[in-house]
């Protein structure tokens, strides 16, 4: 992993990052976005459709820059080069688990890494079983029993917290459609209504052409 240092003095944001760090300013929205074919596909093939999501949300990211955005150990303002997710599950005993598996541009790796990470931690009912996690993750969680129009995490660290959080809800069945919604928090010093809007439409594309990486 490869973090990239910005010179806040000659970065062309500076006025807007300087302005949403003294007003210390997240924002969240929600987008329902059509998975019907792609859950399909899948459907046939006998695969969840979880690590699917997952993947098609890492990859929108690693695509983005305004999504890689953080902070070093040194506190200094840069970006990733690459993203790993780091997802929660749900174990046997209503506890959850957030674990991480390395991205790979391959879904079918990715498909395989994601079920030996399920098959190896799943239910050890800790919260972070998997141990050594990047500093180069963001996080992504679900809610698969809500089918929520809107998603806010309030996050107590005085704005410092610059990476994007996504949670999946409750998938909606409509006029023959299969929809997830998908709430996306972001931190509004480095990440705008413009590049929120850019980043969904990359994703519904993602998942129309799921064509292109499914294999």
């Amino acid at each position: 992993m490869t973090f990239t240092h910005i010179d806040i003095e000659t970065w062309q944001r500076k006025e807007y990052y300087l302005h949403y760090r003294n007003h210390r300013c997240t924002y969240s929205l929600t987008e329902n976005i059509d998975i019907t074919k792609l859950k399909q596909e899948l459907k046939k093939r006998k695969q969840k459709i979880y690590p699917a999501l997952i993947y098609m949300i890492t990859t929108i990211v690693n695509q983005q820059k305004e999504f890689r955005m953080s902070k070093n150990d040194s506190q200094e303002l840069g970006y990733w080069d690459t993203m790993i997710p780091s997802y929660t599950i749900l174990n046997q005993n209503q506890t959850f688990s957030s674990i991480w598996t390395e991205y790979t541009t391959s879904f079918p790796d990715f498909y395989t890494a994601y079920t030996q990470d399920i098959a190896t931690y799943a239910n050890l009912n800790t919260l972070s079983p998997k141990p050594h996690e990047p500093l180069n993750t963001f996080n992504i969680s679900s809610v698969p029993w809500i089918d929520f129009t809107s998603f806010h995490l309030n996050i107590y660290d005085e704005g410092e917290y610059l990476l994007p959080i996504f949670t999946i809800g409750k998938f909606i069945h409509a006029d023959n459609k299969v929809f997830m919604p998908l709430a996306i928090q972001v931190n509004h010093a480095v990440c705008d209504g413009f590049h929120v809007g850019q980043w969904l439409t990359k994703l519904q594309q993602f998942a129309d052409k799921y064509q292109d990486w499914i294999d």
